[in-house]
């Protein structure tokens, strides 16, 4: 998932004994695993959670295809810039299922950019970092849209059908990414020295913020518990973040890649690596617009928006002329 710090504005976890017959009701139906339904009753605390999560989560998929966008017309070879164009093309399309998903819950969309635009809303802290290199392209794919699906896998399960059912062929299209990512990299450690020198940059550059990506340690999440009852998340974020450290440290030895954690050790007895603490000062500071690339990222969208403006008046001026002619048509039926 692309969406960090999302609030539920719940102090706490309350029992079934707490909650009225009509919440009660409610959370027994996710508690058996029943999809929640756009038209079915909610608490005002799960929809708004849901439009903040899923808002966060779409935000992110459109600023993210900046960082990739403009090294599409510098990819070395044809078919590298078909497939990152692919890609991009991808994330385009996660944005508006997201969106749509998001518009179920009573939020339209201009009013969710408006929230982005204005800095209301946020999107992924790792859109904030720069890609200097083809390189990073390869680490994007491999080591962000890696970290999304451990994320996003999950919400396949999320107790809100829409986005439930959004995230089925999100998650495919975020395999393609990964693998395209990985073997990027596999063709460039292959090649020179300084090909390998420059995986190795982009490694080191990127590892970190990555693990970022899962969101604060558990104690520092406050909101976590509400909505993994709810059955929005369903797993913390030191278990993600440990299931992905598992699963990429081998992937980083077979490109003979080194990762860049001193604290760095496989534990035997918890089956699974022991690894450095990220720099959640960093985190909280990008999160708070202060990252190198907040305000180059935002800037782009508020342009690409203001420049597309002629279009969508366009295409509302379309829209009503067509509803006057059927209109006019059906008075003269009359």
């Amino acid at each position: 998932m692309y969406a960090q710090m999302v609030k539920t504005d719940v102090a706490r976890v309350r029992s079934l004994d707490e909650m009225d017959p009509v919440e009660r009701g409610f959370q027994e139906r996710v508690d058996a695993g029943q999809k929640i339904e756009p038209k079915e009753w909610m608490p005002e605390g799960y929809r708004k959670t849901l439009v903040r999560q899923i808002s966060q989560h779409a935000h992110s998929e459109i600023v993210g295809q900046l960082p990739e966008g403009n090294w599409i017309t510098r990819a070395p070879t044809l078919e590298r810039k078909a497939i990152l164009l692919a890609k991009v093309q991808d994330e385009a399309g996660h944005g508006l299922y997201l969106y749509c998903a998001a518009e179920t819950l009573g939020v339209s969309r201009d009013e969710m950019y408006e929230q982005l635009h204005s800095g209301k809303a946020k999107y992924s802290s790792i859109f904030n970092y720069p890609t200097l290199t083809w390189a990073d392209i390869g680490t994007i794919g491999w080591l962000v849209d890696g970290a999304a699906i451990m994320n996003q896998v999950p919400l396949q399960r999320c107790s809100y059908g829409p986005y439930s059912r959004a995230m089925i062929r999100i998650c495919k299209e975020e395999s393609f990414h990964q693998r395209q990512g990985y073997d990027a990299l596999m063709r460039m450690v292959k090649g020179t020295p300084a090909q390998k020198a420059m995986v190795q940059d982009a490694f080191n550059r990127w590892w970190w913020p990555s693990l970022m990506m899962f969101g604060p340690s558990d104690d520092a999440s406050v909101h976590s518990a509400q909505s993994m009852a709810w059955k929005i998340k369903q797993n913390s974020n030191d278990e993600l973040r440990q299931k992905f450290v598992d699963q990429t440290v081998p992937q980083a030895k077979y490109l003979r890649l080194t990762v860049p954690d001193p604290d760095l050790k496989w534990n035997e007895e918890k089956g699974g690596y022991d690894f450095g603490e990220p720099d959640w000062e960093e985190f909280f500071n990008v999160i708070a617009g202060n990252g190198p690339c907040n305000a180059e990222r935002l800037n782009a969208r508020k342009k690409a928006w203001d420049d597309g403006a002629w279009f969508r008046d366009g295409l509302t001026a379309h829209a009503n002329k067509m509803a006057d002619r059927r209109t006019a048509s059906k008075i003269a039926a009359e």
